[in-house]
């Protein structure tokens, strides 16, 4: 397939960056606190069930806490690659796709997913199928899904200075949050301290580019040079 609906970035053009919102960096070290309590709504594995059985009634702090909180997953790996995305990336190359083939991006979406709950790319692929194939119901669990972890980005800043970057904890969701701003990436990353900065086209806001936080990144990166 050439050409696929960016279901995600369409559900959410609502967003605009000329408008201002509310925001709070996120304080990585009470999180992590936060989440190890058992009897809390905060505890790890309540926030990650919850979100995985698309629960839409989480509160901004529950979503900022299950994206923030997965740095200190053992399964959080910022810089890995599924194998699946390989066969994914065959049938996106055809020029359409059957139902046959609806039914595998499904499928390798899901075992993507399973290594990286918040991996963006595959819920919109998934997004596109499922709305290809009619299923209604799993298309809103996704978007649900998908609301909660863009809610818990925007929340983090605006991405305008360093002090108000935007706080990631994968760097391909940068270029999603990009996209779902409106804006087009300009050509040029950088990495300065532990920021991303990314420049971004010519936009009716005259933003040159924006920073992202990557310090979950780096941290990881970090470790895995040490071992």
């Amino acid at each position: 397939m050439k050409k696929i609906i960016f279901i995600l970035f369409i559900l959410l053009s609502h967003l605009s960056y000329s408008q201002d919102w509310d925001f709070e960096k996120p304080d990585y070290k009470k999180i992590e606190q936060n989440i190890k309590k058992i009897n809390s709504n905060l505890f790890y594995e309540t926030l990650m069930n919850r979100y995985l059985q698309a629960d839409s009634t989480m509160t901004l702090e529950e979503k900022r806490h299950l994206y923030y909180g997965y740095t200190f997953d053992e399964k959080y790996s910022p810089y890995s690659r599924s194998d699946y995305g390989d066969s994914l990336r065959v049938i996106l190359k055809k020029e359409a796709a059957d139902s046959l083939d609806l039914i595998k991006i499904v499928d390798f979406t899901d075992k993507m997913l399973l290594d990286n709950p918040f991996d963006l790319s595959a819920i919109n692929y998934q997004l596109y199928s499922l709305k290809e194939m009619g299923n209604k119901k799993s298309f809103d669990e996704k978007v649900t899904q998908l609301r909660i972890i863009v809610d818990a980005l925007i929340s983090s800043g605006n991405g305008k200075s360093k002090q108000d970057a935007f706080y990631v904890i994968y760097t391909s969701h940068e270029y999603d949050l990009l996209n779902i701003l409106g804006l087009q990436f300009g050509g040029s990353q950088s990495l300065i301290e532990h920021y991303d900065y990314l420049t971004v086209a010519e936009n009716k806001s005259q933003l040159e580019g924006l920073y992202f936080d990557v310090t979950p990144c780096l941290n990881s990166m970090t470790k895995m040079i040490k071992e």
